[in-house]
């Protein structure tokens, strides 16, 4: 953890909100004014319950936090299973249950549809 990224991050939370050193600390649980002061110069870092603390008053991301991104809201993932990206076995099963010319295509939708009715059951 970059102190100097978090307590630069920290401080413009705060300020973005008019808020005082001591105000923020009476708010938060645990927290006196001098150690949002150290948090802030980024000479001590602050606890994951702190932090916690920060992301939700603010509405933030512990990501936005750490400086790993520039949106509040964090990154947002496209996530991909390893084992499908780097599988071209398994890329191509995909691809051919997916093409409706296939005849995999009408066997996975029939199985599908009948594990849906026995879901149902």
């Amino acid at each position: 953890m970059d102190k100097k990224i978090v307590g630069e991050r920290l401080k413009a939370l705060r300020e973005g909100v008019h808020l005082s050193q001591a105000k923020l600390a009476a708010i938060f649980d645990g927290v006196d004014q001098p150690s949002i002061y150290r948090y802030e110069k980024g000479t001590t870092s602050p606890s994951f319950n702190v932090l916690i603390q920060y992301a939700d008053y603010f509405d933030v991301s512990l990501d936005y936090i750490f400086g790993r991104c520039e949106k509040p809201q964090g990154r947002l993932y496209d996530f991909q299973p390893k084992v499908w990206k780097d599988n071209k076995q398994m890329q191509d099963l995909i691809e051919m249950c997916f093409d409706p010319n296939s005849p995999a295509n009408a066997q996975l939708k029939e199985t599908l549809l009948r594990l849906m009715g026995e879901q149902q059951k």
